[in-house]
């Protein structure tokens, strides 16, 4: 009877069934990363996890049969002994199931906690060793979210993925086969009806996974800018900007809510839709077997058993359809971490020889480019650079001077162009001689959740007290200190005492008075959060810091221009100007005053 409904037209059934596996096999293809297969002791473990699927069926397929057959027995009147023989045996196959599942999930998640740890490791190291770079283009917030949700759902990745695709594989196959020794037209509805059930997964699967990427996304943007005003809140709250500030983030936690309850309802539309397809083929299975039973056609004892395997026909697809969101968050997390740790590191690092910047130093950058996501940042960029010169990097907010500084401290690697220092021709500045030479200050310094000696002499952990106290008095500290309750002792930083813009750069003046072997200092645009009050009295603790020194100090305040020896202008990533701060102010046509007329409009000075 099966038989007559599903060969009328063989070769167009062949076909659909053929389309539609193909479909299904690229689909469940497409859910592992080819990069896993590269993980330190994937194969030994995809090896081990193979024979234990394997086993596992095997104790599926004597578990109905013993089950079956103690029914059968007992419906046929046999001896109680024989039928308990079988419950005994089919007892023993149902542990030995269980104790399986929980070999693979223990097995599986001592793999996936050793990668994700390795992981973890990559990522600090590779966070550390990128510099600013990749934090200014991600932003801080999907850096923490990597590190922390990101590391957890690639653990929920590899723990569900690798079993739940293996029971897929291997389970429902040996089940089939058994079935079609049993009966094969039983067999051959139930070989047509899967790819047939995979096929409606996959079309909701699809829409859940742009829902998945569309709400791994606002996660990520709602992280950066959680974490950003969680940083910034003292000046929001001194600019009156709070109130709007948190409306922004509900805005942003609203949508991310949104997008995840679309997502849940398509997850539960799927497991809906797949219960109702394999609850359907059972009940078509049981209804066939009971006419065949009906008319002589087949045995109790096969018929039992074919009606006990066809939900674990179907339970491997099921459970790799519960956990498809989970499994979907994982994949776009792996891919995430696998970014960071595959950002491509810039070249040997040990190629420049320098002992020491001194006055008779040359610096000197020849027509270096560079490109954030194919869009030209820096174009056709040459300057020169000498002893102990001052110089401004100076344009409006976008113009490239924050890329050049990364350049300058090795944090990004030029595409094209050379370096020269001291006649030693270099692609890059990720060298191990210049990161010793020089200091960078961005515009928010980092505080670490340390005590206030220990944030000072982090370039100088072997520092004295007498040295400690010497720079912080000439980096203006003095007067922190006294109104602090344990004084160079009080711990600051996040959970510890805040500190202000200002103070948070004095610190970080400190700190680079504290190395007096640094004798390059780069400075991002350090007073662009300061109040002019602030920025001004720092302005006189720095101006004589900066002698003896080779600055090259980003901002679009010009007021520094009178601490500087030459002036660089810079519009759309390139230089169209370079002189003496003096000169060109001098000049009504030069670009520096066209650019200080632009920042007025702005409000800017």
């Amino acid at each position: 009877m099966i038989v007559g409904v599903f060969l009328f037209k063989e070769s167009v059934w062949q076909g659909i069934v053929i389309e539609i596996t193909n479909h299904c096999l690229t689909h469940i293809k497409n859910m592992i990363d080819k990069r896993l297969f590269a993980l330190p002791g994937i194969i030994s473990s995809l090896v081990i996890l193979v024979i234990l699927t394997g086993i596992q069926a095997f104790s599926i397929i004597f578990q109905g049969v013993f089950l079956a057959r103690a029914i059968a027995d007992l419906w046929q009147g046999k001896s109680i002994d024989q039928t308990l023989i079988n419950v005994l045996f089919f007892a023993f196959s149902f542990l030995m199931r269980q104790l399986l599942i929980v070999l693979k999930n223990n097995y599986m998640s001592k793999f996936a906690d050793r990668t994700v740890e390795n992981y973890r490791i990559q990522l600090l190291a590779k966070y550390a060793e990128i510099g600013p770079s990749i934090i200014k283009q991600s932003g801080t917030g999907n850096a923490v979210t990597t590190l922390g949700a990101g590391l957890d759902n690639v653990k929920n990745y590899f723990q569900l993925l690798l079993i739940k695709v293996f029971d897929l594989s291997i389970i429902p196959w040996l089940i089939l086969l058994y079935i079609v020794y049993l009966k094969w037209e039983q067999g051959l509805f139930l070989l047509l009806v899967f790819p047939v059930v995979i096929f409606f997964f996959i079309i909701l699967g699809l829409a859940a996974q742009s829902k998945a990427d569309a709400e791994f996304a606002n996660f990520k943007n709602l992280n950066n800018r959680f974490v950003d005003a969680l940083r910034g809140l003292p000046t929001l709250k001194q600019l009156g900007l709070s109130q709007s500030y948190g409306d922004e983030i509900y805005n942003i936690s609203e949508d991310y809510r949104k997008t995840t309850m679309r997502t849940l309802r398509i997850a539960i539309t799927s497991t809906f839709a797949l219960d109702f397809f394999t609850t359907l083929s059972v009940a078509i299975v049981a209804v066939f077997l009971g006419m065949d039973l009906m008319n002589a056609k087949m045995a109790l004892f096969p018929a039992l058993t074919i009606l006990i395997l066809a939900p674990e026909y179907f339970l491997p697809l099921r459970n790799f359809a519960d956990d498809y969101h989970a499994t979907l968050n994982g994949k776009n997390s792996l891919t995430d971490v696998l970014e960071v740790i595959d950002t491509k590191i810039v070249g040997p690092q040990d190629e420049l020889q320098l002992n020491k910047w001194q006055a008779e130093s040359e610096l000197s950058l020849n027509a270096v480019q560079f490109s954030y996501d194919s869009k030209v940042t820096l174009k056709d960029i040459s300057l020169h650079a000498k002893g102990y010169q001052k110089i401004a990097l100076v344009g409006e907010s976008g113009s490239g001077k924050s890329t050049l500084l990364s350049i300058l401290g090795g944090f990004l690697q030029p595409e094209q162009g050379t370096i020269n220092i001291n006649e030693q021709e270099i692609k890059h500045l990720t060298q191990q001689q210049w990161q010793k030479q020089f200091f960078y200050m961005p515009q928010t310094p980092y505080i670490f959740h340390e005590s206030l000696r220990d944030n000072i002499r982090f370039y100088a952990p072997s520092a004295s007290d007498e040295a400690i106290n010497e720079a912080v008095e000439k980096a203006g500290l003095s007067s922190l200190i006294d109104e602090l309750p344990a004084g160079l002792n009080t711990v600051i930083g996040e959970s510890g005492r805040q500190l202000s813009g200002g103070q948070a750069q004095r610190v970080a003046l400190a700190r680079m008075l504290l190395d007096s072997s640094r004798k390059v200092l780069l400075f991002d645009e350090p007073t662009a959060h300061l109040d002019i009050e602030t920025e001004i009295d720092l302005k006189r603790t720095m101006s004589t810091i900066l002698d003896k020194h080779l600055v090259f100090f980003a901002t679009h305040r010009l007021h520094w221009l009178d601490q500087m020896d030459l002036v660089i202008v810079i519009r759309d990533g390139r230089i169209v100007e370079t002189g003496v701060p003096g000169v060109l102010l001098s000049d009504t046509n030069s670009a520096l005053n066209a650019l200080r007329h632009e920042l007025h409009k702005g409000g800017l000075k």
